[in-house]
């Protein structure tokens, strides 16, 4: 009797399943995403999936951990990003593409040579690559707001972000600090920013949408016409600075 066990289709790759997944989800929002329309998108049954990814739980903390990793290219004292990158995972052969190769397009985490109290650009740049990413893919916020960095390649991306703070002169407890507060910063400001992930459907009007009647709201009219304080860029720019001031002035214990 033939075995009909789904086995690894030659030129599928975990970087092709995670693309793939990271493309759906921009599209139709993360509650889309199952395995079987998964494998539908890649022409392959569901179970060979579980060749390149163990379960669901592990897909979705990869595509936080890939989305992480990518907006930590270019970071200082790090790699520069490439953009070729893409168009060489494309090209790349079933051999280099390979479960136990390194890939010529792996991403790899920053390094830490920044000079001593030179952290504050270093973490300007963590905040404005994380809302850069975020930006291009809204679909993976409800994810990394609710999963942490959990696998060991994740782990060690951290341990570098570390590394570049506390050889900065920041202590371990402040650089953890920093790191947290600036990703929950920018999680939340980039969700209000894309307005929502794609796929959630929503009936409540904004600002542009209603015009407050200004005999009730004279304030909030005034916004609405004038468009002063809704200038997102801006708003983050002022709030990482005020962010990082703040620990700076409180000293690098």
């Amino acid at each position: 009797m033939a075995d009909r066990r789904a086995r690894p289709k030659a030129g599928l790759s975990r970087e092709r399943v995670l693309d793939a997944a990271l493309d759906l989800v921009d599209r139709e929002g993360v509650a889309s995403l199952t395995m079987r329309k998964l494998g539908a998108e890649l022409g392959v049954e569901a179970m060979t999936l579980y060749h390149h990814v163990g379960n669901k739980g592990q897909l979705l903390d990869a595509l936080v951990g890939r989305v992480v990793r990518r907006a930590a290219l270019g970071l200082p004292g790090g790699p520069a990003p490439s953009s070729d990158a893409d168009a060489d995972a494309e090209a790349a052969s079933p051999a280099d593409a390979s479960e136990g190769a390194a890939s010529a397009t792996r991403i790899e985490p920053v390094g830490a040579n920044l000079g001593a109290g030179d952290w504050t650009r270093w973490a300007r740049a963590f905040a404005c690559g994380l809302r850069a990413e975020l930006l291009r893919h809204p679909g993976v916020l409800p994810l990394i707001a609710t999963r942490p960095l959990s696998s060991a390649d994740d782990l060690d991306l951290l341990e570098e972000w570390l590394a570049a703070l506390t050889d900065a002169g920041l202590g371990l407890g402040r650089a953890m600090d920093v790191i947290n507060a600036l990703a929950t910063f920018v999680v939340g400001h980039t969700l209000a920013e894309a307005g929502r992930a794609p796929g959630e459907r929503t009936d409540a009007p904004d600002l542009d949408d209603a015009a407050p009647d200004p005999k009730r709201f004279p304030l909030l009219a005034e916004v609405t016409a004038t468009r002063v304080g809704l200038d997102f860029e801006a708003r983050f720019d002022r709030t990482v600075d005020f962010i990082l001031a703040g620990y700076r002035n409180m000293g690098e214990d």
